[in-house]
């Protein structure tokens, strides 16, 4: 017969497996957001967003809008290649950062080709590849997450990709839109959060969806419900959370392919038959 003693651990010893120490660096690619669309077997690991204006699971890291939608790279390497040369900009600004987190209304330039995209939701609630000419490139919305005096009496309001802007309008408020000129960084223009503006859902199951404000309804000891019409007729509600404002009439933005209509599996085969026949006819 064998014995065994098992001595127990010394307290010094859990507290040294039982901590992580510093900021995580990897990301393992089934953790990755899905809408970043990675395959599975291609490697193990994801590229991890750097911090920035953008949370990590709403964001679209540089790498993958060079590599796995535009095409301009194949490999990791070459995107950061690409990165070092000073050859994207993202809202004006050069950035050499391959990992660096742009997000939802973030206008991304590449000089060299002379393109200028803007990130937008489709309603699948992917990152879509919307190109924008050069005179809506030069501005963005963003939407107020704050508004507050700070030190020494100064009005400031914060935006949504963590813009902090002194001295607004007195007028705009927490949920309503400002635009942005990129060049000077000041407010040219602000939307009110009200019934009647035209706003993009951008969170939730109707992520990307664009319609016009109907209703808004106070839910005391609980989260706000915003009531949308889109285009087509159909009504569809969401958190106050996730609807931005993007225009009082119209949109101030150019839309991505379907103009935030959300489609059913039905409607989709349908016009993509109709397409079919109108190619071979």
């Amino acid at each position: 017969f064998f014995f065994f003693f098992f001595s127990s651990p010394s307290p010094q010893s859990i507290h040294n497996t039982a901590m992580a120490r510093g900021p995580k660096r990897h990301l393992k690619r089934l953790a990755a957001p899905k809408h970043w669309m990675l395959d599975k077997l291609t490697g193990r690991y994801a590229p991890r967003p750097s911090t920035g204006p953008h949370k990590l699971r709403e964001c679209l890291p540089l790498i993958i809008f060079l590599r796995n939608r535009l095409k301009y790279a194949l490999t990791y390497h070459e995107v950061k290649m690409i990165m070092k040369e000073r050859s994207v900009k993202v809202d004006g600004k050069v950035r050499t950062d391959m990992n660096y987190p742009a997000g939802f209304m973030d206008v991304i330039t590449i000089p060299k080709t002379g393109e200028n995209f803007r990130l937008l939701y489709d309603v699948k609630g992917r990152y879509t590849v919307h190109k924008i000419k050069e005179g809506e490139a030069k501005y963005k919305l963003c939407k107020v997450t704050k508004a507050f005096v700070g030190t020494r009496g100064v009005p400031v309001i914060v935006t949504h990709d963590a813009r902090t802007i002194r001295y607004p309008d007195p007028h705009i408020k927490a949920n309503d839109t400002v635009r942005v000129d990129l060049e000077s960084g000041k407010i040219s223009e602000f939307f009110k959060f009200e019934v009647g503006k035209v706003a993009m859902i951008t969170g939730g199951r109707n992520l990307g969806r664009v319609g016009v404000i109907q209703h808004r309804e106070r839910m005391h000891g609980g989260f706000d419900i915003v009531r949308l019409r889109d285009s087509m007729g159909q009504e569809f509600a969401t958190r106050l959370k996730n609807v931005f404002v993007i225009g009082d009439d119209a949109a101030a933005v150019s839309l991505p392919k379907g103009k935030g209509v959300k489609l059913t599996i039905i409607e989709e085969r349908d016009r993509r038959y109709a397409q079919m026949m109108k190619d071979s006819a």
